[in-house]
């Protein structure tokens, strides 16, 4: 149990004994229950049973997202998501109309999904959290659409970029450097804390990651304090009136620097007390193999024992922001969490893992995760994959890593962090490139020490836009824990070959 919740019990004279320890964190998003379920399952046992997949596994801890532009429960302080008025769901987005239509049910008969969530993790031994998203942005390019909600229509002045017609949809975003948006999310913060009871309350600045106005965000991060002293001081009053306590979490970009860039200052919220939970993570595009955990935990200084930190990945991988997009499968999620053990993670936290099956491998995969969990031993003992990603939001200014496509002519280099390897690991270097033949001249290295081509029987689903491969192993003691530099060279000097992927591949020994 990390510090600061102690010290909250001890200074409210509360029972400690209601939360787990933060392990193997799971966040349910706003939409995904009701769009996945049939009107039928809109019951108090259908709810429960939701909850009741993740009893008895490895999940220690729940993030219910009650929120995007709209509530999906009886909100006061927002837009409903069944209160469609002018707005437009498309007839044929049926998971839209089910979203909807099970949402307006629920409270139609009186039951409000979260309280009995709240209440069945209690009962299961799960802790139950709730999940705000501060500025959701989803479908924002389409001003009739169902999600939007009618306060952002009503003010376009309020936009990063206001009343924006040609730009992307960050410019759409809601600016936090207007006092009137900060109270309009303030009253949902209220709101939710005084509707429900949660070990927890999470704000997700990662829906999405941009809040203010471009070239503001320094002033903004001053903001976004004293927002975030504000939310805190709000739930240390509900922790007293509820009698155990409520803690803060925040979602941020993937490290420090991209951060505190893009008005989020994650570390001077933990030095001031102010969260509890910190998850660096990407936002949706790819998961993000190189998070620096270290680095978080060495600026925290004195809060690091405060504050627990836990990376968090998505469900997507991509090797280039051009890439395209597949799903993790057990390996490459066991080599990411490997890593993010390895870099100081104190707990897992996965977004977009949601039943039934949110990766390669399909149901089977996902209910080993939940069964077996991630904890060290278990991931450092399978098969394990280390991709060569990039960070999907930074600041402008700040580089976002990609590595990736190269050209096999300009002898390119990577990084790629590993973890310490367990004996019996075989690691090998897989390239994966853009064309249908894999060039026979080339050659690579890892850090140093050449690697032996070999064959190993690979499938391309899991890379992107690979259509052919090469596999190299590498040579005895060549992979260090920490970041590794591999090199591809060729002795052909007119090359045309382009690697589009490149991942390191823990065999093991059967």
């Amino acid at each position: 149990m990390r510090m600061s919740i102690v010290a909250a019990v001890l200074c409210l004279g509360m029972s400690s004994t209601a939360a787990p320890p933060f392990g193997l964190i799971i966040n349910e998003d706003n939409s995904h229950f009701f769009g996945s379920r049939n009107a039928s399952e809109m019951t108090v046992e259908g709810l429960n049973a939701f909850v009741d997949q993740y009893a008895w596994t490895k999940v220690t801890h729940l993030f219910l997202c009650p929120n995007c532009m709209r509530a999906s429960y009886a909100s006061d302080a927002c837009d409903r998501i069944w209160d469609v008025g002018d707005q437009i769901v498309p007839a044929d987005q049926l998971v839209a109309n089910a979203w909807v239509n099970n949402a307006r049910i629920l409270h139609e008969k009186g039951l409000d999904p979260y309280t009995i969530w709240i209440a069945r993790c209690r009962e299961k031994g799960i802790s139950p959290w709730l999940s705000m998203r501060m500025n959701d942005l989803h479908e924002v390019d389409n001003l009739k659409s169902y999600i939007v909600n009618t306060f952002w229509l009503a003010h376009p002045e309020y936009w990063r970029v206001p009343g924006s017609t040609t730009g992307g949809w960050t410019d759409r975003a809601f600016d936090f450097g207007i006092p009137e948006v900060r109270e309009y999310h303030m009253k949902i913060v209220r709101e939710l804390l005084e509707r429900y009871d949660p070990d927890g309350l999470e704000l997700d600045w990662m829906r999405f990651g941009w809040h203010f106005k471009p070239g503001h965000e320094a002033d903004g991060a001053v903001l976004l304090t004293q927002f975030m002293r504000d939310v805190r001081t709000l739930a240390n009053d509900w922790s007293k009136k509820r009698g155990h306590p409520i803690l803060i979490g925040a979602r941020v970009p993937f490290s420090p620097e991209a951060a505190v860039g893009l008005g989020m200052d994650g570390i001077t919220w933990a030095k001031e007390g102010l969260i509890d939970l910190l998850v660096p993570t990407p936002f949706w595009a790819t998961a993000d193999f190189d998070i620096p955990v270290e680095r978080w935990r060495e600026q925290l200084g004195d809060a690091d024992s405060k504050v627990t930190v836990a990376p968090g990945t998505e469900v997507l991988l991509r090797g280039s922001p051009g890439g395209k997009q597949v799903l993790n499968d057990i390996a490459s999620l066991y080599g990411w969490t490997a890593s993010a053990w390895q870099r100081g993670g104190e707990a897992i936290y996965l977004f977009n893992y949601m039943d039934p099956a949110p990766i390669l491998g399909g149901v089977p995969a996902y209910r080993q995760i939940l069964e077996r969990g991630l904890e060290r031993d278990t991931v450092s003992a399978g098969p394990g994959r280390f991709v060569a990603t990039y960070h999907d939001t930074v600041p402008s200014g700040m580089s976002n890593g990609e590595q990736l496509p190269a050209k096999l002519a300009d002898s390119p280099s990577f990084r790629i962090y590993a973890p310490s390897l367990e004996k019996g690991a075989k690691p090998i270097i897989v390239v994966g490139w853009a064309e249908g033949e894999a060039p026979e001249l080339a050659a690579a290295s890892v850090n140093g020490k050449p690697a032996a081509r070999v064959n190993l029987p690979l499938d391309f689903d899991t890379m992107g836009d690979t259509k052919s491969a090469s596999c190299f192993e590498c040579a005895e003691g060549a992979i260090q824990p920490g970041c590794n530099a591999i090199q591809l060279t060729t002795t052909n000097r007119v090359a045309k070959e382009t690697a589009v992927w490149i991942e390191l591949r823990l065999e093991h020994a059967k």
